[in-house]
């Protein structure tokens, strides 16, 4: 112990210590150490005090310190050193956390499925982000302004979780005539998108283990906010009629979560069929599952009106409706929802109490006012128009440069269409080569996964194509870079000629 306390002196002398500091230190560092083992009585203030040559009372507030810190216990006989397992390696094995081979971080953690970073530099053909350019500032500009006027000082701390009680309103009475939502406001909860809200649900209604059912190939967001819960994922193949799950698979492995984007399937485009549908909510009554219906893209359809949503076809059907803003509105607004069955309100609303902290309420104010002036409305329907235009002028490029090289698959609307590569090429080879010309291009293999269970691992399809973002893209921009797709294909397969 005179060792180890006149090491520590000598090495703390530059940081002016006092004695009863620097005795602390020098205890609770060679406890942490293992050099003052589990179970060794510790000598008497008085002892210790003259063997160091310092104030009895600095002994005494060390021991405090250490007790207070559970590092020793004062018992009868003495103060005597707690157990401590050390937060790292002993010395002889400690890997240096500079060292990049180490895995600082959770096993659950490094197997997500890599996202590639937003800021590369490369957008052209980019999925997911709408046409900013043509985003209503002006009108957006005034609503925040109302908002920012009319917000009381007493709003400004910490709101309700849940969101502000005039945006829940303006959802719930959007969504129950826009897409045939069965809701009240107080099923109404306001996240930070849709990712947010899927680790809410996969956090709020299922225990890590469960299986969760999501589509192959399928969304990487959902499949991340999965893992990262613990959850078990089983990949279900998606054909033209959407998810294709059998009634034996229902029996053979139950989900408790059953993730899907029923009316534009990402990434493929396809809707689930209302016969799928409906056996969906009554398998998931039957074995006591909840649904999280995703609505991708469901205000974005070009040919004729949204679809009616799988929540809105049963009174209390097991749906978790998720919606955002991101891509009907931009992706910087960072505001979505969620809407819950009735009878779990209550639960949810008090974990989302302990879980969430609510901000941003002249955004939501102002969100709320976009949507009750109409301008909301007027809004999709200049976008469902002007993504007709740029999808067409897409196709239209496709056929004139890349005939015979890439098929478009059927697309009925959204912000971007799949193709499959007829080429004799792997979709992530050709990802990669297209990056050097600036396109972003997203491999459709990238979102398939291998299954674990039943017959998805029998049946698993690997698709060969890619992703294709239109939103961006005026039509004469789409030729440009459908000629540029096409001279990296040419040079590719030139290189296979032998």
């Amino acid at each position: 112990m005179m060792a180890a306390y006149e090491r520590r002196a000598r090495a703390s002398a530059s940081r002016r210590l006092t004695q009863q500091d620097l005795l602390y230190e020098s205890l609770r560092r060679a406890i942490l150490d293992g050099d003052i083992v589990c179970g060794t009585r510790l000598a008497s203030s008085r002892t210790l005090a003259e063997e160091l040559g310092i104030a009895r009372n600095s002994v005494l507030y060390a021991y405090e310190r250490l007790v207070e810190e559970g590092f020793i216990t004062a018992t009868r006989h003495g103060s005597v050193v707690n157990g401590v397992k050390p937060g790292v390696a002993p010395p002889a094995t400690r890997v240096p956390l500079h060292d990049d081979t180490a895995p600082l971080l959770s096993r659950r953690v490094r197997e997500l499925p890599p996202r590639r970073a937003s800021g590369d530099g490369v957008t052209a053909l980019r999925p997911g982000t709408p046409a900013l350019d043509a985003f209503p500032l002006a009108q957006w500009r005034t609503s925040v302004e109302r908002a920012m006027r009319e917000t009381d000082p007493g709003e400004l701390g910490y709101g309700d979780s849940a969101g502000l009680p005039v945006l829940r309103h303006a959802i719930a009475q959007y969504v129950r005539v826009s897409r045939g939502v069965r809701c009240q406001p107080e099923q109404v909860f306001i996240t930070d998108g849709t990712q947010t809200s899927l680790a809410l649900c996969a956090r709020f209604f299922a225990d890590e283990g469960e299986r969760v059912w999501i589509e192959n190939p399928g969304y990487l967001g959902a499949r991340v906010a999965m893992l990262a819960a613990g959850l078990t994922l089983v990949p279900v193949p998606v054909d033209a009629a959407g998810m294709a799950a059998r009634d034996e698979d229902w029996r053979v492995a139950p989900p408790r979560l059953v993730y899907l984007t029923p009316s534009h399937q990402y990434p493929l485009g396809c809707v689930l069929s209302l016969e799928r549908r409906l056996a969906l909510i009554e398998h998931a009554r039957a074995c006591g599952a909840w649904i999280i219906e995703d609505d991708y893209d469901s205000e974005l359809r070009h040919d004729g009106p949204p679809l009616p949503s799988i929540q809105g076809l049963a009174d209390d059907s097991p749906v978790i409706y998720l919606g955002t803003f991101s891509k009907t509105l931009f992706p910087a607004l960072r505001l979505g929802f969620m809407i819950v069955p009735r009878q779990v309100v209550a639960q949810v609303a008090a974990a989302h109490r302990t879980l969430m902290r609510q901000g941003r309420v002249a955004e939501q104010a102002a969100l709320a006012d976009f949507i009750e002036s109409g301008r909301y409305a007027r809004h999709l329907r200049r976008m469902r128009k002007l993504y007709e235009t740029r999808r067409n002028g897409l196709v239209a490029a496709i056929e004139k440069h890349l005939a015979g090289l890439m098929t478009v698959s059927a697309d009925a609307g959204g912000m971007h269409l799949s193709v499959r590569l007829d080429a004799p090429l792997a979709d992530v080879a050709v990802s990669e080569a297209a990056r050097a010309r600036g396109l972003a291009l997203s491999a459709l293999s990238a979102f398939c996964l291998d299954g674990e269970e039943g017959r998805s691992n029998r049946e698993a399809v690997r698709y060969n194509g890619f992703l294709l973002g239109y939103a961006e893209a005026t039509p004469e921009a789409s030729d440009v870079l459908m000629a540029a797709l096409a001279d990296v294909l040419k040079a590719m397969l030139s290189r296979q000629t032998p």
